[in-house]
C-alpha cells in the first residue's frame, strides 16, 4: 500500500516580482500597522518602493484594514474590509507594488484575494485550521505569524494544514515569544529551526517582536530602539526576509506606534541589514 507523501511547502515563494527564499537575497516586508486612508496608503507605499528600489530590495506592501485584535474595545481598528479593498487593488495596478494584508476570519479570504499578493494570518490566530485552509484555497500567498504561544517547531503542524489544502506557497515569520507579562523576547535559535522543521521561506518580524502586548494599559507598548539590534542579529543569522512597521510619525499613528520605525531611518537601516545579509549568505 503506497501513502502519499505529505505535501512540502516551496523553498522559493514568489510574491508579485517578489521572491523569498532563505539562500536568497533578503526581502522586505513593510508598511503602516493600519490602513489609514487612500492618501497615506498611496505617501507610503511610494516612498517605501523608492528606498527599496535604490537598495535593489524586493518589497511588499504591507497594511492591515482591521485591527481585529487591539488591546481596547475603543482602540482604533481601521477603514475595513471593503473600503480597502480597491486601495489595495490600485496600489498594486498604480505602483506595481505587492501587497500584503492581515485576513481575520475564514469568510475575508476569498474576498481580500483578488485584490492582494499575500494574505496574512496573525499569529493568535495560527491555529485556527478553517482560516489556514480558507487562506490556502485561495491560492495566494499565505504568511503565517508564529504564535507568542509556541514553539517553533509547532510550525510544522500549522504549515501541513495550508499545504494539506493545496497551497505550496507559504512563509512563516518569528515575532517572539511570550515571556512574562507584556513583554515578548526572541530566540534566534528559532529563525533555523523554522527553516529546518518547515521547509519554508522565513521571515523576521523586527516590529512585532519589541511590542509590549497591553503594556500601556488600553494599548500596546513598544521599544522600538531594539528593533535594529534584533534585525542585524536575525539577518546575521540568515533569513529570507524582513517584516518592519513603519510609519512617517510613529508617534502619532493610530496603533503600534511605540515600535513601528519612523520612515527617515528605514533606508540607513535597510542599508545595514542589507550588509550583514551579504555576510550571511556568501
Amino acid at each position: 500500500m503506497n501513502i502519499a507523501a505529505e505535501p512540502v511547502p516551496n523553498p522559493i515563494v514568489a510574491a508579485g516580482t517578489v521572491r523569498f527564499g532563505n539562500a536568497l537575497p533578503l526581502a522586505l516586508i513593510a508598511g503602516p500597522c493600519q490602513l489609514e486612508s487612500r492618501a497615506h496608503a498611496f505617501e507610503m507605499a511610494a516612498a517605501l518602493k523608492e528606498i527599496a528600489a535604490r537598495l535593489g530590495i524586493g518589497l511588499v506592501y504591507k497594511t492591515s484594514f482591521d485591527k481585529a485584535n487591539r488591546t481596547s474595545a475603543r482602540s482604533a481598528r481601521g477603514i475595513g474590509l471593503e473600503a480597502a479593498l480597491p486601495i489595495f487593488a490600485d496600489i498594486r495596478s498604480s505602483l506595481g507594488v505587492p501587497v500584503l494584508t492581515d485576513i481575520h476570519d475564514a469568510a475575508q479570504c476569498a474576498l481580500a484575494a483578488p485584490a492582494v499578493d499575500v494574505l496574512q494570518i496573525p499569529a493568535f490566530l495560527c491555529r485556527q485550521t478553517d482560516l489556514l485552509v480558507a487562506a490556502a484555497k485561495t491560492g495566494r500567498v499565505v504568511n503565517v505569524k508564529k504564535g507568542q504561544f509556541l514553539a517553533p517547531w509547532d510550525m510544522a503542524n500549522v504549515v501541513a494544514k495550508i499545504t494539506g489544502a493545496g497551497n505550496r506557497n507559504v512563509l512563516v515569520t518569528e515575532r517572539g515569544a511570550s515571556f512574562g507579562y507584556n513583554t515578548l523576547v526572541s530566540d534566534m535559535r528559532a529563525l533555523p529551526i523554522l527553516a529546518r522543521t518547515t521547509g519554508a521561506p522565513v521571515i523576521f518580524d523586527a516590529t512585532h517582536s519589541v511590542q509590549q502586548p497591553g503594556g500601556q494599559g488600553t494599548s500596546s507598548g513598544g521599544e522600538r530602539e531594539f528593533v535594529p539590534v534584533l534585525a542585524r542579529a536575525a539577518v546575521a543569522v540568515g533569513v529570507a526576509g524582513v517584516f518592519i512597521e513603519t510609519h512617517q510619525d510613529p508617534d502619532r499613528a493610530p496603533s503600534d506606534g511605540p515600535n513601528m520605525v519612523p520612515l527617515r531611518d528605514m533606508e540607513g537601516l535597510l542599508r545595514r541589514l542589507l550588509d550583514f545579509d551579504r555576510l550571511a549568505k556568501q
